[in-house]
């Protein structure tokens, strides 16, 4: 069984890999719209013809993130499950 420290070190990496990755997700939006921005008022012929990002492409890249996260991490919660180590650590947060 993985101690708890390594429990905390654990999800602590995995929380901060997901701050980060919003943190440069926008900070890139952030500098896509910054450019279009500049590129309008230099060059008025250039303009783009809606937003960078709109709802649909949003929706599709959740979509394909949530995929690409259960195919990654799906045969270890299958494999942690059977061990019984979700069952452990959610009493563990329960009491």
């Amino acid at each position: 069984m993985i101690s708890v420290l390594a429990q905390e070190r654990l999800l602590g990496a995995a929380l901060g890999t997901v701050f980060m990755g919003a943190v440069i997700f926008q900070q890139h939006r952030s500098i896509h719209q910054s450019i279009s921005e500049t590129q309008s008022l230099f060059f008025p012929q250039y303009q783009l013809k809606g937003r960078i990002y709109d709802k649909q492409q949003g929706l599709d890249l959740a979509h394909l993130w949530n995929k690409a996260v259960d195919q990654t991490f799906g045969p270890v919660i299958v494999s942690l499950s059977s061990k019984g180590c979700f069952a452990t650590l959610w009493q563990m947060m329960l009491f």
